[in-house]
């Protein structure tokens, strides 16, 4: 029942980037530039923005006037690009296109709390995988409903990444490999570790960023980053199936990031009805 609920999910918020797109080309026809001065159409100044021009507000001025305090774009610029020619039939588009995003929305946290009732017994997994750098609460909820809490279909890591499809691949005749293709495997969970992995590697002093940046010049940043969703998924396995707790084993950092961190994780968890407490995150580094 928790996958159908997490690939739901994830069909959903495919469904809500189709959406963005949509909005972002209807904007390019009325000669509106908003996404090219605010980092997230669909954030909180987007979204108001946008539903004002649903409604027919066309004064760039009030328009840019919605706009957060906290945009990098100053009012004048904001304006500006705030200045097209909506019809009335952009302004029927925009709005059938906004109601279709809040009901997107109200769907996903429908299922974000289905999910997390769902998976209750098993937040402990859940809680010991969100510790990886690059793995959020949604993307832990996924890997434990894909994989099982235990991983316990999967008796070493090679096996369990052969599954998720983030291996190279063997195609051998004669004792030669005429093809190093990775399988598709679970495109689920494939998906959410490239997403991972492309997260860990910019998170600071972690062990996964200096692991890619030795990495980079020898296989380029695509075969880097696919290097680090299979060490990922051999991190995934032993925290499943062995019980294991993360311990990072890059730089040091300061205890300010690791308090700073732990906060973030545990806001990600109470938003889905869980309350949880961390032990200290280790940050020592690893030994030359």
């Amino acid at each position: 029942m928790s996958r159908t609920l997490t690939r739901r999910r994830t069909q959903l918020t495919r469904d809500r980037v189709r959406i963005q797109n949509q909005l972002e080309s209807l904007l390019e026809e009325t000669r509106i530039k908003l996404s090219s001065v605010v980092t997230d159409l669909l954030g909180s100044s987007g979204l108001r923005i946008l539903t004002a021009l649903g409604r027919g507000e066309t004064d760039p001025a009030k328009l840019a006037a919605m706009g957060d305090a906290r945009l990098q774009c100053g009012p004048e610029e904001l304006a500006d690009a705030l200045t097209g020619s909506v019809s009335e039939i952009h302004r029927r588009l925009l709005q059938q296109h906004l109601a279709h995003l809040a009901l997107i929305d109200a769907q996903m946290e429908e299922l974000s709390w289905l999910a997390a009732d769902a998976m209750r017994q098993h937040s402990e997994a859940v809680i010991r995988l969100v510790e990886i750098p690059g793995i959020r609460v949604l993307s832990a909820q996924q890997i434990v409903a894909e994989a099982g809490p235990q991983a316990s279909a999967f008796p070493s890591p090679g096996q369990f990444s052969s599954w998720i499809g983030v291996c190279p691949g063997r195609e051998e005749s004669a004792g030669e490999n005429h093809s190093s293709h990775c399988a598709k495997g679970n495109t689920y969970l494939r998906r959410v570790l490239c997403q991972a992995a492309q997260a860990a590697v910019r998170t600071k002093n972690s062990f996964f960023r200096l692991k890619f940046k030795r990495l980079l010049p020898r296989l380029g940043y695509a075969k880097a980053i696919w290097a680090m969703a299979r060490h990922l998924s051999v991190v995934i396995w032993k925290i499943l199936h062995e019980g294991a707790q993360y311990e990072e084993r890059g730089l040091p950092t300061t205890p300010q990031a690791a308090k700073r961190r732990m906060q973030r994780i545990k806001q990600q968890m109470r938003a889905i009805g869980y309350a949880v407490e961390f032990k200290p995150l280790k940050t020592e580094a690893v030994p030359a």
